[in-house]
């Protein structure tokens, strides 16, 4: 009997990266791959991955140094995602033993390209397709209790730090029927929760359906039992969706909501289409709708001319929200974005950036602690997702996305508990089994559709 290639994926950076992660294995098992867990000995060794940031690209220049060591003399070197995208032949200038350099819209082609690579070819593939969305393409899934299900590709806006519309080309939206019958196979897989995935994924549409049309749809396949969505802009709102998310039990009661800045001034250079007092009736008409929301959000320090004030109404925006969570980013300069060409002496020095990005997180994981303090002694329902660091207890999630540790003998991964939140670290919980997981669905009442 033949054996199989193996292959060996490393991903980097977004959940979307993780899905064509699991598209890229589908593809290659569909022809005759193996996957594998590890690099060492792998035939064929692929990087997916990011370019939102420098130090994700400089990371990953320096693991395709490190990944030599586990190469055979015949093992073939890939690098795709976005930072494939977006340098190009460069990478292949930079690392010597990388045959293919390969881009979001060009996975299909991966085991004609390995072919070639055999052959002593090397291959460049960053030409966007804006009709491929690999609906035939059976994704491997390895994430263990959810599945991700990308909707849409790509972004329309043009926030002037953001590399993405260069990496991820103009946006494009699957059929809302070819969205369900995916989740139904995911069902049919045995998994529960799916995680709907675009670059501004509330402004799905597909021609006829809009994001409202698609929570409702998703919801309601049989065996589903938690939407979550990620990521969305706050412009696309409307009240459409947020009647969708208020009446749909099965979708959460989280959103990764990003902020970037609480000045209104900060934000227009950002190009971010709305202004602080918007993002906040934003917030305001989410929580009236849906009781016991959680919200998340992103935020960038030391954009070009940020000012003192600017920053102060970062904090205070933060403040006045009380975000669960956020990821916290320090301003990274990409190639070819327009905030590169603002002028020089808007540049904030690192100094001051690494001052205000301290404030920052100090303010964020504050608030955080004193939300989950607040917390404590409730009962909420959880499923058990992965094994906790200390290898001893389960790391479960809640509806509202909150990380809770239950006992080891408490279930298995895929089994959701209703646990008493018991203690908290300030950033995760501790739980105890109460009852069963059936009691742990909140009912809502339908709310009347906008038009």
């Amino acid at each position: 009997m033949t054996k199989k290639p193996t292959v060996y994926i490393e991903t980097y950076g977004c959940q979307m990266n993780v899905a064509d992660s699991e598209l890229m294995y589908g593809k290659l098992v569909a022809h005759g791959y193996e996957p594998v867990d590890a690099p060492d000995g792998a035939d064929v060794i692929l990087v997916n991955t990011c370019a939102i940031r420098e130090n994700a690209e400089t990371r990953v220049i320096g693991r395709l140094g490190e990944l030599r060591r586990y190469m055979k003399p015949d093992t073939i070197v890939g690098v795709t995602g976005c930072m494939a995208q977006r340098l190009g032949p460069r990478v292949l200038e930079q690392a010597r033993h990388v045959s293919l350099v390969v881009g979001p819209d060009g996975y299909r082609a991966l085991p004609a390209l390995l072919d070639g690579a055999r052959r002593g070819e090397k291959f460049t593939a960053t030409d966007f397709d804006l009709e491929e969305h690999y609906e035939d393409v059976v994704a491997r899934r390895f994430e263990g209790v959810k599945a991700w299900i990308p909707v849409q590709r790509g972004c329309d806006y043009r926030c002037t730090y953001c590399i993405v519309p260069f990496t991820r080309g103009p946006e494009r939206s699957r059929k809302l029927d070819d969205v369900v019958r995916e989740v139904q196979q995911v069902v049919e897989q045995g998994l529960s929760e799916v995680v709907l995935l675009g670059q501004t994924v509330n402004s799905y549409t597909d021609g006829t359906h809009d994001f409202a049309d698609l929570l409702r749809a998703v919801g309601a396949v049989d065996g589903i039992r938690r939407v979550r969505y990620t990521s969305p802009h706050p412009n696309d709102f409307s009240d459409r969706v947020i009647d969708a998310m208020a009446s749909v039990a099965t979708v959460c009661e989280h959103i990764h909501l990003p902020m970037q800045s609480g000045s209104t001034s900060m934000l227009k250079r950002m190009l971010r289409r709305y202004s602080r007092e918007e993002y906040l009736d934003c917030v305001a008409r989410m929580r009236a709708a849906i009781p016991g929301l959680s919200l998340t959000t992103d935020i960038i320090v030391g954009f070009p001319g940020e000012t003192d004030a600017e920053f102060e109404d970062t904090l205070s925006l933060c403040q006045e929200v009380r975000f669960d969570d956020a990821f916290m980013f320090k301003f990274s300069p990409r190639e070819g974005t327009p905030a590169t060409r603002m002028p020089a002496d808007w540049t904030i020095p690192d100094d001051v950036m690494a001052a205000r990005f301290d404030r920052l997180v100090k303010t964020v994981r504050g608030i955080s602690r004193e939300n989950n303090l607040k917390r404590l002694g409730d009962t909420v329902e959880v499923l058990i997702e992965k094994l906790a660091r200390d290898g001893e207890l389960w790391q479960a999630r809640s509806r509202d996305f909150k990380t809770v540790m239950v006992p080891a003998d408490a279930g298995k991964i895929g089994d959701y508990l209703r646990v008493q939140l018991t203690g908290t670290t300030g950033a995760t919980f501790t739980g105890t089994p109460v009852a069963d997981a059936a009691a742990g669905r909140r009912e809502r009442k339908p709310l009347p559709m906008a038009v």
